[in-house]
Order: C-alpha cells, then sequence, then structure tokens
C-alpha cells in the first residue's frame, strides 16, 4: 500500500518549525496522512477485486475441463460395456451403433478441443475403438484428469488466498474511514467544550 503514497512538502507551510506535509497516492494530490491512506487502501482493494476476476476464469475453465474429461471417461466406459464378454482379444471392438457414434463424436470433439491423442477408428461410417486402444485412452485420460484436478485444487487454494486480501484490504479502509470518523467527531466536540 504504501508504495501508492507520495509525501510533498509544503514549501513555506513550516508550523512552528515543523514542515507540513501533503501526500499524492495515484497521482491525486492535496491529501492528509489518513486521506492518502484511504484512498490507498480502496485503490488496492479494488486492484485485487478486478484481478480476482482474472482468478476466477481460470478456475472455470479448469473445472470445465475436469468435466469434460469426465464425459471423455464415461464414453470409455459405455465403449467396454458394449464390447463382447466371450472374447477378449486385443483386437475387439466396440459395438458399432448409432448411440455410439453420438458419443464417439462427443469424445472426438472433447479430444480435439485439447489436443489429446487418441485412437478411434472408422468403418461402414461408424466410429469404434479396440478394448486395447479404450484401456490405453482411459489411463491416458485418467492421468490427465489427476493433473488438472490437483491444479484445480491448487488454483482454487491461490483464489481463496486472493479474496482473503481482498477482504482485508476493504476491511482495512473501512477501519481507517471510521477512524477518520471518530477523530473529526472528537476534535469537534472538544472545540465545544
Amino acid at each position: 500500500m504504501s508504495n501508492l503514497i507520495t509525501a510533498n512538502v509544503i514549501n513555506g507551510a513550516d508550523v512552528y518549525g515543523v514542515r507540513q506535509v501533503e501526500y499524492t497516492v495515484d497521482g491525486v494530490t492535496g491529501q492528509d496522512y489518513t486521506a492518502a491512506l484511504i484512498t490507498a487502501s480502496f485503490k488496492q482493494a479494488t486492484a485485487i477485486e478486478h484481478s480476482a476476476g482474472s482468478y476466477m476464469e481460470v478456475v472455470r475453465q479448469r473445472q470445465a475441463k475436469v468435466s469434460d474429461l469426465g464425459d471423455v471417461l464415461s464414453v470409455l466406459a459405455m465403449a467396454i460395456a458394449s464390447m463382447k464378454t466371450d472374447n477378449q482379444e486385443p483386437g475387439d471392438k466396440s459395438h458399432m451403433s448409432s448411440e455410439m457414434d453420438s458419443a464417439f463424436s462427443r469424445l472426438i470433439d472433447i479430444c480435439n478441443k485439447y489436443s489429446i491423442s487418441i485412437n478411434v477408428k472408422t468403418q461402414s461410417s461408424h466410429y469404434y475403438m479396440t478394448r486395447g486402444d479404450v484401456m490405453n485412452a482411459q489411463n491416458d485420460i485418467e492421468y490427465k484428469m489427476d493433473v488438472e484436478d490437483n491444479n484445480l485444487q491448487q488454483d482454487m487454494v491461490s483464489l481463496q488466498s486472493f479474496l482473503s486480501k481482498r477482504d482485508n484490504a476493504f476491511s482495512t479502509a473501512a477501519k481507517l474511514v471510521k477512524k477518520s470518523q471518530n477523530s473529526a467527531g472528537e476534535t469537534i466536540g472538544n472545540m465545544g467544550g
């Protein structure tokens, strides 16, 4: 906060040999010390508030990615479920149907969105995956999802810390305003008595 405040000596305004000072806060001149502190506190809180939006957007994007990766895992689980249980050879294929085509289409869109390589094949204008490709894709997606989930947790902790700093800055500014009002009230009260 103090890097926002600059003290300027007022030339020729000494009172009983004490130099008088006015303060400039982020380009706003002519403020006394209390006003300067209040202005700086509110400017700091506002700057933090403005930056919080960027942090929240990063968290939203990570949440969306984790959700999308969850969708990919559910499509892969559908693919495994559609395979014959009596024939578990490495070349075993997922069932080819319009339902699976729409699920694989969603999977392909998500993988393209995040530049994830996945081995989906086509036959007779239907999508399918082999058991080995599904298993490899599941491992890859689960790993990516764990990484994103860990990053999301770290981002949320950072966001919480950032919001706490914002709340503290607003609280400090509000306390300074109250203190200033109380001082002004006491000064006026002392003048009357």
